[in-house]
C-alpha cells in the first residue's frame, strides 16, 4: 500500500509538470521546455480565443519606434532583475549561472524554434548568442492596436513573460515584425504552441488580427483543434493603466494575400446592433467628430464618447 501511494504521488507530479510544459520536439534530442511564469495549455481553446479577436486591417505605422515601449527589459515584475535575464533564466530551466542573483552569465538553452541546443556565455569569445523574441512582435502589436494604449500598457506587452522567448538570434531576425501569415517556427511541432501563445498575447492586450494572419492561425490550429492558450505572465493591468480615450483608429485595408505592414485607404469597424454587442466583440470606444462609427450608436451620457 505504501508503494502504491508513492507511485500515485509520482504520477501526480508528472502530470503537474506536463501541464506547464511545451510538448517534446522529435528529431534531435527530445526536450521538454518548462516556461516558468507561464502555464501552457490551461486557458480556453485556442480556436475559441481566436474567434473572439476582432479582425481589421493594419493601423498605420506612424510614430512607431522601440522607444514607444519604454525602457528596454524594465523590471516590470519587480523582482529586482531585468526581464531579459529573467527570460534567460526561465529558458535554462532555472539552471543558468547568475551573478548578483540576477545577471545570467552562462546558460544552456534549447531553442524551441529550431530545437538547437545553444550554449550561452555572456561576453564569451566563442559563445553562441541568444535573443529574446517578442512572440507577438512589437511592430505587429503597434499595427494591430497597441499604439492606442497607454505608455504603461505598451511597456507591459514588451516585458510580459507571456510574450517573451529566448531563441536563436538568426530566427528572431528572420521573423522581424512578421505575423503568422509570413513567418512560423522551422520546427513544425512547435507551431501550434507558438500560434496559441500569439493568440493569448493578443487576447490579453486587446489587439486585433488581420485577415491573412487569422487564416494562417486557423490553418495551424486545424492540426491541433484541442490546443488551449497559455495563461500567466504579468498580471492584467490595473484600471489606472488601462487605455486612454481612444484616438481615431484608421486601419488600412488588407487583401487576403497581403502579409506586410502598410497599405492605403481607411476601413471602418463592423457595425453592430448595440454598443454592448460592439464592446463584447472588442470594438469601441468612438470619439465624436473623429470616429465615423460614433454616429451609429447612442451616446447616453452625451460626453462625446460612444461605446466606452
Amino acid at each position: 500500500m505504501q508503494m502504491l501511494r508513492r507511485l500515485s504521488l509520482a504520477s501526480v507530479t508528472v502530470l503537474t509538470l506536463a501541464a506547464i510544459t511545451v510538448p517534446m520536439h522529435v528529431g534531435r534530442a527530445a526536450t521538454v521546455v518548462v516556461d516558468y511564469g507561464v502555464n501552457s495549455g490551461v486557458g480556453p481553446l485556442a480556436t475559441t480565443a481566436l474567434a473572439s479577436l476582432p479582425v481589421k486591417g493594419w493601423a498605420p505605422m506612424t510614430g512607431y519606434s522601440r522607444g514607444m515601449f519604454g525602457i528596454t527589459w524594465s523590471d516590470t515584475d519587480h523582482n529586482g532583475c531585468s526581464q531579459r535575464d529573467d527570460a534567460l533564466w526561465r529558458a535554462s530551466l532555472q539552471r543558468a549561472v547568475r551573478t548578483n542573483g540576477c545577471t545570467v552569465t552562462s546558460a544552456t538553452v534549447t531553442d524551441v524554434y529550431t530545437n538547437h541546443v545553444i550554449h550561452f556565455v555572456r561576453g564569451g569569445l566563442y559563445s553562441q548568442g541568444l535573443d529574446i523574441d517578442h512572440v507577438v512582435a512589437l511592430g505587429n502589436a503597434w499595427a494591430t492596436g497597441i499604439q492606442y494604449e497607454s505608455a504603461a500598457i505598451r511597456l507591459r506587452i514588451a516585458t510580459d513573460p507571456l510574450n517573451l522567448l529566448a531563441v536563436d538570434p538568426s530566427q528572431n531576425r528572420q521573423k522581424s515584425d512578421s505575423n503568422a501569415a509570413s513567418w512560423l517556427p522551422p520546427v513544425a511541432s512547435y507551431r501550434c504552441s507558438y500560434v496559441a501563445r500569439q493568440i493569448a498575447v493578443k487576447k490579453k492586450y486587446g489587439l486585433w488580427v488581420v485577415p491573412p494572419e487569422k487564416a494562417a492561425m486557423q490553418r495551424i490550429l486545424s492540426t491541433c483543434p484541442l490546443r488551449r492558450i497559455p495563461v500567466g505572465g504579468l498580471p492584467y493591468p490595473a484600471p489606472a493603466e488601462l487605455r486612454p480615450v481612444k484616438a481615431s483608429v484608421t486601419t488600412t485595408t488588407t487583401s487576403h494575400a497581403s502579409t506586410s505592414l502598410g497599405g492605403g485607404g481607411g476601413a471602418l469597424d463592423p457595425r453592430f446592433a448595440t454598443c454592448a454587442a460592439a464592446k463584447a466583440a472588442g470594438y469601441g470606444p468612438y470619439v465624436q467628430g473623429k470616429d465615423p462609427e460614433y454616429a451609429w450608436y447612442r451616446d447616453g451620457d452625451h460626453d462625446g464618447l460612444g461605446c466606452e
